[in-house]
């Protein structure tokens, strides 16, 4: 069974912003975690991309 979320903890999709760019084909996503009250504006990590094979810019998306 999945746990409940504890206060402003919410789940974030992060995604890449080079890849979109670029043209090549997939989309590299990540699954993470933030809190809402101490950081209100979005997301964004340094996170690898496995369809360009280095690390990019991930963004939090809605």
């Amino acid at each position: 069974m999945a746990k409940k979320a504890k206060g402003n903890r919410v789940q974030v999709i992060l995604e890449c912003t080079e890849q979109k760019a670029s043209g090549v084909p997939g989309i590299s996503r990540y699954v993470t975690t933030k809190n809402k009250k101490n950081t209100p504006e979005r997301l964004e990590l340094m996170k690898y991309n496995p369809y360009l094979h280095k690390y990019t810019l991930h963004r939090e998306i809605k």
